[in-house]
C-alpha cells in the first residue's frame, strides 16, 4: 500500500471503521472470525494509532493505554516510608 493511499485512508476513516479496526487488533481477528495475519495486525494497529493522533482521541481511550497504579501514594513515591519501600534495613548485614 503506498503512503498516499494510506494517508488518504486515515483522513477518510470514520469512527465506526476506527472502532472496527481497534476491535480487530484487540481480538486478532476480523468480525467474521478470520484471524488477522501479522502484516494485517501491524497495518491495522498503525491505522488505529494514526487515527487516534489525528483525531485527538483522549489518552485513556487509546489502544494500549495502561492506567498508572500506585499503592495509595502519589506516583513519585514521596509519601512511602523507607520501611514500606524496603529501605528500612541494610540487607548486607543479614
Amino acid at each position: 500500500m503506498s503512503d498516499m493511499t494510506f494517508e488518504r485512508m486515515i483522513r477518510q476513516m470514520t469512527p465506526s471503521i476506527y472502532e472496527s479496526l481497534k476491535r480487530a487488533v484487540s481480538l486478532r481477528k476480523w468480525p467474521d472470525g478470520r484471524l488477522l495475519t501479522a502484516e494485517q495486525t501491524e497495518l491495522c494497529l498503525e491505522a488505529v494509532m494514526r487515527y487516534e493522533a489525528e483525531n485527538r482521541v483522549p489518552e485513556a481511550q487509546r489502544v494500549g493505554y495502561l492506567q498508572r497504579r500506585t499503592c495509595g501514594a502519589d506516583s513519585s513515591g514521596a509519601d512511602v516510608s523507607p520501611r514500606l519501600a524496603g529501605l528500612g534495613r541494610d540487607a548486607t548485614h543479614d
